[in-house]
């Protein structure tokens, strides 16, 4: 009589390029750009002005089709601070992934998926695309909720282009990505459209906003390029070493630029 034969689960797909040598190489990247940021936000702390930018209610004041009252103040938001926990915040989430938090940073890159980043960008880059809406003019709160809860569905599309493409996978899908480009479009719109009816627009916001959208996009175009395996983003690693060049690069730009415009104000 024959015995039953065992049958052992298929191995899990790693992510391309994720190895030994690379995570090892990640994680050296990842010390460096917990001190680098670190830096830069105790920099932007020291030189900070007192600089601040009101964020302002008009709410209802009859029934509908009533004119608006004029704006209420409802708090100030210290600009030269909103900065340095911006950077402050990309240096938590680097130092966590390269510590404490290690190895389930790493267990995920081999499943092609960083959750860790997406809890990060989702804070920190819904903050400066509210910094940037507020050089534009957007400064009533309803407004500043409607951008964040747009940005903050956006990381999230992100998170789930990863979630729905695991390593192994037969095909592709880039619906995630597409719709969390229209969800991430809306903040960009609504500045687009304060900054064309603007009297008068000083010209450094202008440069300001021509430079953040450029730098701003680069994560989507590196997710991008990432899922649609052009060239070296075959590799998920090369993808996720492009994220920590960006998070250095991208980000530096972006927080002393908008810190750049404080001083100017």
């Amino acid at each position: 009589m024959s015995t039953p034969t065992a049958h052992t689960a298929p191995p899990t797909p790693t992510a391309s390029g994720v190895d030994d040598a690379r995570l090892a190489d990640l994680r050296r990247w990842n010390l460096g750009l917990t001190v680098l940021h670190a830096a830069q936000a105790v920099a932007v702390l020291v030189l900070a002005s007192s600089f601040a930018i009101t964020v302002t209610s008009t709410f209802p004041q009859g029934p509908p089709g009533t004119e608006p009252a004029a704006p209420e103040a409802l708090f100030d938001v210290r600009i030269g601070v909103a900065i340095a926990l911006f950077l402050a915040l990309a240096a938590i989430d680097h130092l966590l992934t390269a510590t404490v938090l290690r190895g389930r940073y790493e267990a995920d890159l081999r499943r092609g998926i960083n959750r860790f980043r997406w809890i990060e960008y989702s804070v920190s880059a819904t903050l400066m695309i509210v910094l940037i809406g507020f050089y534009n003019g957007i400064t009533d709160v309803a407004a500043v909720v409607a951008i964040i809860g747009a940005n903050v569905a956006m990381i999230l599309f992100g998170w789930l282009q990863e979630a729905m493409n695991p390593p192994g996978r037969e095909r592709t899908t880039m619906l995630p990505f597409w719709f969390g480009t229209v969800a991430g479009a809306a903040p960009w719109v609504a500045i687009a459209i304060n900054t064309a009816g603007a009297d008068e627009v000083p010209g450094f916001v202008y440069g300001i906003l021509v430079s953040l959208f450029v730098f701003f996009s680069s994560f989507a175009l590196n997710q991008w390029l990432q899922y649609r395996e052009v060239g070296p983003w075959r590799s998920y690693a090369y993808g996720e070493k492009a994220y920590l060049v960006l998070s250095l690069g991208a980000k530096s730009a972006l927080a002393w630029q908008i810190f750049g415009g404080s001083l100017a104000g």
